[in-house]
C-alpha cells in the first residue's frame, strides 16, 4: 500500500491547470470577432476592390480588368471634388465646432464642480442613447419652417412667408445636426482626461507667478490633448462617409460622399464607379486612423 501510494502521481497545481493549453484558449476567444470581422468587412471590401478593377461587374458579360475607373476618378472627377471640397470640410468643421463647444462643458464638470458631475454628464451623454433616427427627426422639426427657430424669427416681426433660408435642406442644416449628435461623444474623452489631470501642477503653475490663462493653456488644454484629439476623430472619421443625415436635412446642397456611393450603387446601377469611390473612401479612412494613432492612444486617454 506504502509503494502504491508513492507511485501515486500528484494532481497539478491550480496555478498550472488553466494553461495546458493557452493556444487553444487564445483562439477560441480572439477566433468569433476576426472571423465576424473578415466576413462582414474583409470580404466585402475585396469584392468592391474586385468590382473597382473590372473583374466583376453588375451586368452579365460586361466584365474587364482594366484601372480605367480609378484613373477617371483621380482625373479631378466631380465625385474627388465632391470629397475634398464638401466632404472634407464639412467633417473639419463639424470636428472643430464639436470639440470647441464640448469642451467648455467638460472642463466645467470635470475641474468646477464636484457635487454630482456624474449626473451631469449622464444628463449629456443621454441623447446618445436615443434613436439617431429620432434625433435627426427632431433637430429636423427644429429647423423646419414651422420649427422652433423660425417660430421664434416670426415672434421678432420676420414675414412668415419667408423663413431663415438655409436653415433646412442645406449644408448648414447637416453641420447643425451632425454637430448636435456629436457633441456627447466630444465631451466624454475631453471629461476623463480633465478628470484625471494632477491639480497639483496648477497650484504649481500659480505658485510661479503663472496667470490662469497661462495655466490653463500650458498645463490644463495640454495634458488634455489625448482627450481633445479622440473627440475630434470620433467625429472626423464617421463625417467623410456620411450619408444619412444629408439625405433627411441635407437637400441637393447638403449632399455628400456618401450620397454619391449611396446613388451609384442605387439609381444609377454603376457598380464599379461606387466600389471605387467606397474603397476609396476605406483607404482615405484606414491612413487616417493610423496618423491619428500616433499621437493618441486609450492608455492616455484614460488616465
Amino acid at each position: 500500500m506504502a509503494v502504491e501510494a508513492q507511485r501515486t502521481p500528484r494532481p497539478a497545481p491550480l496555478a498550472f491547470r488553466g494553461r495546458r493549453r493557452p493556444g487553444l484558449a487564445t483562439a477560441g476567444l480572439v477566433g468569433p470577432p476576426v472571423l465576424w470581422l473578415v466576413l462582414l468587412f474583409v470580404v466585402p471590401v475585396g469584392i468592391a476592390v474586385v468590382y473597382s478593377i473590372g473583374v466583376l461587374s453588375f451586368f452579365p458579360g460586361e466584365a474587364k480588368f482594366s484601372f480605367a475607373a480609378w484613373k477617371d476618378f483621380f482625373d479631378w472627377s466631380p465625385y474627388l471634388q465632391l470629397f475634398v471640397k464638401r466632404s472634407l470640410k464639412v467633417a473639419a468643421f463639424v470636428s472643430v465646432a464639436s470639440v470647441v463647444l464640448a469642451y467648455p462643458v467638460a472642463y466645467f464638470l470635470a475641474l468646477c464642480t464636484t457635487k454630482r458631475k456624474y449626473t451631469l454628464l449622464l444628463l449629456i451623454v443621454t441623447p446618445a442613447f436615443v434613436s439617431y433616427f429620432l434625433r435627426l427627426l427632431a433637430m429636423k422639426v427644429v429647423l423646419g419652417d414651422n420649427g422652433l427657430l423660425n417660430s421664434i424669427a416670426y415672434s421678432l416681426g420676420r414675414n412668415r412667408d419667408h423663413p431663415i433660408p438655409q436653415l433646412l435642406y442645406s449644408q448648414t442644416a447637416v453641420i447643425a445636426t451632425l454637430v448636435f449628435v456629436f457633441i456627447p461623444f466630444v465631451a466624454l474623452p475631453i471629461f476623463v482626461s480633465l478628470e484625471n489631470l494632477d491639480r497639483r501642477l496648477l497650484e504649481a503653475a500659480s505658485d510661479l507667478g503663472a496667470t490662469r490663462l497661462q495655466a490653463f493653456w500650458r498645463v490644463t488644454f495640454k495634458l488634455s490633448l489625448p482627450g481633445v484629439i479622440a473627440g475630434f476623430v470620433f467625429v472626423f472619421i464617421p463625417t467623410l462617409g456620411e450619408y444619412f443625415t444629408p439625405l433627411i436635412v441635407g437637400g441637393t446642397t447638403g449632399f455628400l460622399f456618401g450620397n454619391s456611393i449611396s446613388d451609384l450603387f442605387g439609381p444609377s446601377l454603376d457598380w464599379q464607379a461606387g466600389s471605387v469611390l467606397s474603397v476609396f473612401l476605406v483607404a482615405v479612412v484606414v491612413v487616417l486612423m493610423a496618423v491619428f494613432a500616433r499621437f493618441i492612444s486609450m492608455k492616455r486617454v484614460a488616465g
